[in-house]
């Protein structure tokens, strides 16, 4: 099979992250598909895209909406004359869309990487949508949730699940080591791993350790990510609390440090945004972490709420702080939780569970054509 893939840049996100996870776990199957990759920018974070068997093309946009990738684009496909094109999100399901349609290529649009409570009308997303959908063969998402949100047709849509690679933990760092690197003295660990952007619940975190901080000073809570909103929410945390609300920044060990956690926490902010299948979640349970996040969108289809952690409301500090202190305090229900997690990702959100149906879906794609 002949794939090229498009997706704007591989920089540090969840989208990035799964798409360059997936060639990993295509490299088992070298003799079965052949890919390019046309990437839309230079901003790579994934270096290890290098790595695999897999040509790689740049189309740098000179402006935001370029329409010279139409022609580049055009010209690329009619050379390498791919079996299916296979965009990464909208802007590039909007260059790519026309194109397959015009060339009689299926194509796979893989836009939808969330799950709002409901999509703006005329919003750009919106807008990609109403343009794209009609000429895509798969609608694909990530979570079933993300269907439902963009009411794609049943017959178009499709989900596969992100899919964690255990081999990423055979180089975990000693969690002595973790814990000397950021000055980390206190018995328990919280930890949420996320972008500093208006899309995560920071504030909600913060406030609910602080609370908690007031009444118990054997737990360090630590903020990993960076963002635009970065010093903003550094501005919320008194000062008597600095030394136990640490912010770490951009890591590229994030497995090391989750592996210091005693409880993940994901929050999200859902009239700006809804959570797809979170990477930071399945970190969590692959490293058999409790979780506690926002209830809603594709997070309840990872996390079972008091199995493999807890989903709380939005905004609630009392309720997240009473399920960070009681998973605290009842180490042999957290210890449950965090193993009840790990089987669930090496049951419903492996590696290779993931590259099979990705596999399955561009056979049946090919195999529709003939």
């Amino acid at each position: 099979m002949k794939v090229l893939h498009i997706i704007d840049s591989l920089k540090l996100g969840g989208k990035e992250r799964r798409f360059v996870e997936l060639f990993r776990g295509f490299e088992k199957h070298n003799g079965h598909i052949t890919r390019n990759v046309v990437i839309l920018s230079d901003d790579i974070y994934f270096t290890d895209i290098y790595k695999f068997n897999s040509k790689i093309h740049f189309l740098r946009r000179t402006t935001k909406h370029d329409p010279t990738i139409f022609r580049k684009l055009y010209r690329l496909c009619k050379i390498l004359q791919p079996e299916i094109i296979h965009s990464w999100e909208s802007m590039c399901s909007f260059y790519a869309a026309p194109i397959a349609k015009i060339l009689g290529i299926p194509f796979i649009n893989g836009m939808i990487t969330i799950a709002p409570e409901q999509i703006k009308p005329l919003s750009q997303t919106w807008l990609r949508a109403k343009f794209t959908f009609p000429l895509s063969k798969i609608i694909l998402s990530n979570s079933e949730e993300g269907l439902k949100s963009f009411n794609v047709p049943k017959l178009k849509g499709y989900f596969i699940p992100n899919g964690f690679d255990f081999l990423r933990l055979n180089t975990l760092e000693n969690k002595e080591v973790i814990r000397n690197k950021f000055n980390i003295k206190t018995t328990h660990v919280v930890g949420m791993v996320a972008v500093f952007s208006n899309r995560k619940d920071y504030a909600s975190y913060l406030k609910a350790a602080m609370k908690i901080l007031r009444k118990r000073a054997d737990v360090t809570f630590l903020a990993v990510g960076g963002g635009s909103n970065l010093d903003k929410y550094k501005a919320i945390v008194k000062s008597e609390h600095k030394d136990k609300i640490k912010f770490l920044g951009n890591q590229k060990k994030v497995e090391s440090i989750i592996n210091v956690f005693d409880i993940g926490v994901l929050l999200t902010n859902p009239g700006v945004y809804g959570e797809g299948i979170s990477n930071s979640i399945l970190e969590y349970m692959a490293l058999a972490k409790p979780v506690i996040a926002t209830n809603g969108g594709g997070t309840n289809e990872i996390v079972i709420d008091g199995t493999t952690g807890f989903l709380v409301r939005p905004y609630e500090i009392e309720m997240l702080s009473e399920r960070v202190e009681y998973l605290l305090n009842n180490r042999d229900v957290a210890s449950s939780m965090g193993q009840a997690g790990k089987g669930r990702v090496i049951n419903d959100f492996s590696l290779d569970r993931m590259t099979n149906n990705y596999l399955e879906l561009y056979k049946k794609c090919v195999n529709s054509t003939q």
